[in-house]
């Protein structure tokens, strides 16, 4: 379980899709960056755009501002890849040893895991709008009491001005 948590927070989405990026890919396969896009380019025929992309400047300084990617400099000059799910599935057959396919059905699990979330996500917010159709009134009521709360609590962190009493 812990491997998919780890694993997780390793998902990124760029140009709308969950990928992995090739460094972490390569920590988690205790490998190299350059070995692993090695192989990849031996190997181009079987990671079509839909499997994997090179990331351009504008993604790669998002990824940097969001703290993503410490600095360019980590890249070492080269823009990294990005696997998707099916890439990561096509990376075990490319690096065929014992901890890339360890690492692969931990990678997949995540995946899995993710999507499992967002349908529940999806879910709850598609009954959440259904309970808002069916009663109005009691939706209105809850903003209201909402909207209150948060004018109670941005009058209690506001500074006080004026006298003080000692006690």
């Amino acid at each position: 379980m812990k491997n998919i948590e780890l694993i997780s927070q390793k998902i990124f989405e760029i140009r709308g899709l969950k990928v992995m990026l090739d460094f972490d890919l390569a920590e988690l396969y205790e490998s190299e960056t350059r070995i692993l896009k090695q192989a990849v380019r031996r190997n181009a025929n079987r990671f079509p755009s839909d499997f994997m992309f090179e990331l351009n400047a504008s993604e790669i300084e998002i990824l940097v501002s969001q703290n993503v990617i410490p600095s360019k400099s980590k890249l070492g000059g080269a823009n990294p890849f990005a696997f998707t799910e099916q890439g990561v599935a096509m990376l075990s057959s490319v690096l065929n040893n014992d901890k890339a396919i360890e690492i692969n059905i931990a990678i997949m699990r995540s995946f899995v895991a993710l999507r499992k979330y967002a349908l529940t996500y999806e879910e709850l917010t598609k009954r959440i709008s259904e309970v808002e159709k069916q009663f109005p009134e009691i939706y209105k009521v809850l903003n209201y009491l909402m909207q209150n709360d948060n004018k109670d609590k941005n009058q209690k962190d506001r500074n006080l001005i004026g006298y003080k009493k000692d006690k």
